[in-house]
């Protein structure tokens, strides 16, 4: 039995989009059918992954690795869940912006994001962006997608004070993180995006150290006792990275980072290119 663990945005499925491929669910499918389990492994909140447990899923790692289950619906077995303190959520945003950035935070259930967030990403200066620009960087096609086709993201003035489990920053210059990550390195992990050294948007996620989605794997790995060199993960851009370095095999994307095609053990084509079903075929996964 192998373990194959998924990322969503610009893996599964075009980056926002909540259908993946027909070749690539059914690659799903035939995985599962020939003994394999497969996890969701990403960024994602439990609510923003929902649409594709329909395609059959085995767990999730969700929050970039805050939450960790398997199964799904009333059968869901929770392993790991660790959202941030009230505490660290308020100086983390209270930081953030005095550096003039845009922030999403995001709860089980939820996402909030800045009022002018959409100003932001409707910026001349993220050129490019039509066509996917900056490569490797679905993270920024994903904000877009939920903003213009409403996939549950709404104005911090209405945030609930759920717990939190990540927060998203986008900004226009590195400078303005430069601040925020001397007084937040204790306690969380910038994860920063490939982007265009000119003209693009600065896309960051701030994950806390005490998980990751490699951790996530390992979590999962060890309750059905299999070997790292039995696990499969699939990515694309850098907050795949952990998940890449704890399984026995790493898939990139042809669309991915890359950063992460040169550590991965295998490049497939893009995800629109029919990547999945033939990078599980070479791989005999299904």
């Amino acid at each position: 039995m192998k373990l194959i663990f998924l990322d969503i945005d610009g893996t599964l499925t075009r980056p926002g989009e909540n259908d993946p491929p027909e070749s690539a669910a059914a690659a799903i499918k035939k995985a599962r059918e020939k003994g394999n389990k497969v996890f969701l492994c990403t960024g994602r909140n439990p609510y923003m992954l929902k649409p594709l447990l329909k395609y059959g899923f085995d767990g999730m790692v969700s929050c970039a690795g805050g939450y960790v289950a398997v199964g799904t619906g009333r059968d869901e077995q929770i392993l790991f869940d660790c959202p941030m303190t009230d505490g660290q959520r308020d100086v983390a945003l209270k930081i953030l912006h005095r550096s003039g950035v845009f922030c999403t935070i995001e709860a089980k259930d939820g996402a909030w994001g800045d009022e002018n967030l959409k100003e932001l990403l409707s910026s001349p200066r993220n050129e490019g962006a039509e066509s996917g620009q900056p490569e490797g960087n679905s993270e920024i096609e994903r904000w877009r997608r939920i903003l213009v086709d409403n996939l549950g993201l709404l104005p911090m003035s209405r945030y609930d004070g759920s717990p939190i489990y990540k927060v998203v920053v986008l900004c226009l210059k590195l400078e303005q993180l430069k601040a925020a990550m001397a007084q937040l390195e204790k306690d969380f992990h910038f994860v920063i995006q490939e982007w265009k050294e000119r003209g693009g948007i600065i896309n960051s996620e701030l994950i806390n150290r005490k998980f990751d989605k490699g951790r996530g794997v390992e979590i999962i790995r060890e309750k059905f006792g299999v070997p790292r060199e039995d696990t499969v993960g699939f990515g694309d851009s850098m907050n795949d990275v952990e998940m890449m370095q704890a399984v026995g095999t790493s898939v990139c994307m042809g669309n991915g980072a890359r950063a992460l095609k040169k550590m991965a053990d295998l490049v497939c084509p893009p995800v629109d290119e029919n990547g999945l079903f033939r990078a599980f075929a070479e791989l005999d996964l299904m």
